[in-house]
């Protein structure tokens, strides 16, 4: 019981010396909240980055990979160009697609453009959207569903007929609230009849957003300009377990409709759907290590500017030391005012620096589109590397004045 007395007695007087010393004490908490400021506020941002690039992948399919012509990576060894293999034709796409006898679904895909112009009546996008080639299970393998109207037909596809199902923004570009089923749009110098809409995903779909279109792959064929054209496959496995397996036998299916002998390499690349993903998590990861430090580096400053402030306060309050000291105080009891006084000045500027953090860094992530958030686990981190701080700081002040002798202190001016 005396001793919870003699703690309270010490975190009261520790709160008086605070309120006596107030700029002193604004200075010092101030210095520790930019430090926490710094530290929160890189890890909250990177957290919100990192929250909306799980969101922004979430939806294109973990249990997939595509088949393509060129790699994702560079290749610095190459000029910093990315590997280009020979352009993947219809025919080889079509091939696969109809051998593959694995349980998956397979998309043979397109790019046409990005930069197409949709025009309805008197009403026109803006020159971003894509328009990509495709069959019947593209909604399947991309991870889009339809809000309303239907999916390719069997007939549209074999035939190539100039259909077309469109993203969201084109439908409030060219429609606004009227109904664009069975209405008929062009895109480019191409007519074609709308049979559905996607449902939005925003911008992080892809990173295309809703300014896209689909059209059957056939007729993509028809309107493609470019005669060295590539054609993706994409593959859709039922579960994550399943997907090496897959890779595996696709690869195997792949270089025989190729024909490539068993001492030859690849001539194509297989992309996983998360390997985008788990490319920019190591860059992040590698953010939040250099955030760390930044601020961990910021914190060390702070905290020798809190051990250097706590020592001019034992200088200054040496006959009151001495003072309490003659009226019986021991060093033990001395110390612990000393120290609960650094840990209460890195509590106040540790909870200023949290806030300032908090608001700094989701103001940070949400303006490049990231998601807001409250990072817990860096929060307590935080409050516990504050009272570390104030241990650290206090610790050789509370000693040289628990040592004082309370006879030269009483007779310092």
């Amino acid at each position: 019981m005396a001793v919870k007395t003699s703690l309270k007695e010490n975190i009261s007087i520790a709160l008086q010396s605070i309120a006596g010393n107030r700029l002193r004490t604004s200075l010092t908490s101030l210095i520790i909240a930019i430090g926490i400021m710094a530290l929160v506020g890189i890890l909250t941002a990177i957290e919100g980055v990192k929250q909306f690039t799980n969101d922004a992948f979430a939806g294109l399919g973990a249990n997939s990979f595509t088949i393509q012509n060129r790699g994702s990576d560079l290749n610095f060894g190459n000029g910093g160009h990315r590997k280009i293999y020979p352009s993947i034709r219809y025919d080889q796409a079509d091939r696969f697609k109809k051998k593959f006898t694995l349980p998956a679904v397979v998309s043979v895909n397109l790019q046409v453009t990005g930069t197409a112009v949709a025009k309805y009546s008197n009403k026109k996008t803006n020159p971003n959207l894509s328009v990509e080639g495709t069959n019947e299970n593209y909604l399947a393998t991309s991870g889009y569903k339809l809000a309303f109207g239907r999916n390719f037909s069997a007939s549209e596809l074999e035939h190539g007929e100039g259909v077309v199902i469109i993203g969201n923004e084109i439908k409030k570009r060219l429609f606004k609230e009227g109904d664009p089923i069975d209405k008929s749009i062009f895109i480019g110098a191409n007519k074609f009849r709308v049979i559905g809409v996607f449902a939005s995903k925003g911008s992080s779909a892809g990173f295309g957003g809703d300014k896209f279109c689909v059209i059957p792959v056939l007729r993509a064929k028809q309107i493609d300009p470019d005669t060295n054209r590539s054609f993706t496959i994409t593959v859709m496995v039922s579960s994550p377990a399943a997907l090496d397996a897959t890779i595996g036998e696709s690869t195997s299916l792949f270089r025989n409709i190729r024909d490539l002998n068993v001492g030859k390499e690849d001539n194509f690349e297989i992309e996983r759907s998360d390997s985008i993903q788990q490319q920019l998590s190591g860059q992040l990861t590698g953010m939040t290590v250099a955030g760390f430090a930044i601020g961990i580096i910021t914190l060390i400053g702070a905290a020798i500017g809190l051990m250097n402030i706590m020592l001019v306060s034992v200088t200054e309050r040496t006959r009151e030391i001495g003072l309490r000291k003659a009226l019986g105080a021991t060093p033990a009891v001395i110390r612990k005012q000393f120290l609960i006084e650094a840990i209460v000045i890195c509590m106040i500027g540790g909870i200023a620096g949290i806030i300032l953090g908090m608001a700094v860094g989701n103001l940070i992530a949400v303006s490049i589109s990231g998601a807001f958030v409250a990072p817990w686990l860096w929060l307590l981190f935080a409050i516990l590397l504050c009272t570390f701080i104030g241990l650290v700081s206090g610790f050789y002040p509370a000693k040289k004045a628990a040592r004082l002798d309370p006879v030269e202190a009483l007779r310092y001016e």
